[in-house]
């Protein structure tokens, strides 16, 4: 199936890691979204659960290896062409994780890991959504860690 103009939505995760303030980011190598930031994430595979997804596309995309803390949100990004038709249609299940050991490196499909200081997202071209996303959930870890 192809992931351009799909038939039906693609089903995908992504792994909000936090390291203290910080937050890993990838920079997407290929399209769609080529040059941009977000979460380490990508589809589910057949056959696979989704928090194993979780843990096998932020091994592939950073070269570490997480442990699920809990299930965080579900984001749909529409991204349409210029006649209005959806080009392409995901349904994402983000993850808050934490490192569970592994080297940070980029993957094939990303262009660059970098922790970013939650406070400086917006220096970053990010994906929409993103940013949102995780000021939501370091809100979130930043109360339970009261």
């Amino acid at each position: 199936m192809s992931r351009q103009y799909p038939q039906y939505p693609l089903l995908g995760v992504g792994a909000i890691i936090f390291d203290g303030a910080s937050v890993l980011l990838v920079e997407r190598a290929g399209e769609p979204l080529k040059g941009w930031w977000s979460i380490p994430g990508g589809l589910l595979e057949t056959g696979e659960k989704l928090e194993d997804a979780v843990r096998r596309e932020t091994l592939e995309e950073t070269g570490l290896r997480v442990e699920i803390v809990y299930r965080f949100d579900i984001f749909e990004r529409i991204m349409r062409d210029a006649g209005g038709r959806a080009e392409y249609h995901y349904v994402l299940v983000d993850y808050v994780c934490k490192v569970a050991g592994g080297e940070l490196v980029p993957g094939d499909d990303v262009s660059r890991v970098q922790w970013v200081p939650c406070a400086n997202l917006r220096d970053h071209k990010v994906t929409s959504g993103t940013i949102e996303a995780v000021e939501r959930a370091y809100s979130n870890e930043l109360r339970a860690r009261s």
